[in-house]
């Protein structure tokens, strides 16, 4: 996999504060953002910054995310963001000085689904790596950026013809992180075919 010119790369919702160089990227988020489609809430937030390029066929597609969110919510990571109805989001969301929920919101026809496991609140670091199969895709993540375990499969109901594929940050509620993200990676998919 190799880097892709992060220049080429568009937002959603841009943000007022941010740092672009050619091999990181640095957000600092505003309050009351967040990506949620109805499921038991009820709310629906479409607000949260995203940086995204677009890819055809099958890929896999990487990151690191580096934080220092200590407010609940506070949340960063990778984004396939098709439109406001058909989108994933994979974090770390911070819940409290205990523990944060490392997750994944994968959201079909207009309601989010979320799939957490909770990990140390001390952990600031993160790579993410989602790999893409036709409508399928896997979800990994790793703590060093060489060893990645599954988080999950799904399939996007919604066609996808070129995947817009990057990173987003938010702060569901009063608040206010930076989040880094450095080490894009973008190639053809490592996910293997299943026999």
């Amino acid at each position: 996999m190799n880097q892709p010119d992060l220049r080429a790369f568009k937002w959603i919702n841009k943000p007022r504060n941010f740092e672009l160089a050619d091999d990181h990227l640095k957000i600092i988020t505003e309050a009351g953002t967040d990506l949620w489609q109805r499921t038991h809430y009820g709310f629906q937030n479409d607000n949260a910054p995203g940086f995204l390029t677009e890819v055809s066929g099958d890929f896999s597609f990487s990151v690191k995310t580096s934080f220092d969110s200590d407010f609940m919510y506070d949340q960063c990571g990778i984004l396939l963001y098709q439109d406001s109805e058909n989108w994933l989001k994979v974090s770390v969301e911070y819940e409290n000085e205990e523990f944060a929920r490392l997750g994944s919101v994968a959201t079909n026809l207009g309601y989010s689904d979320w799939a957490t496991t909770d990990i140390p609140a001390t952990i600031s670091e993160m790579w993410y790596r989602l790999s893409r199969s036709q409508q399928d895709f896997l979800v990994e993540n790793s703590t060093d950026g060489i060893h990645f375990r599954q988080m999950r499969i799904f399939h996007f109901h919604q066609l996808i013809e070129l995947a817009k594929i990057g990173v987003y940050a938010c702060s569901p509620l009063e608040s206010s992180f930076n989040a880094t993200f450095s080490e894009f990676k973008i190639g053809p998919s490592v996910w293997p075919k299943h026999n």
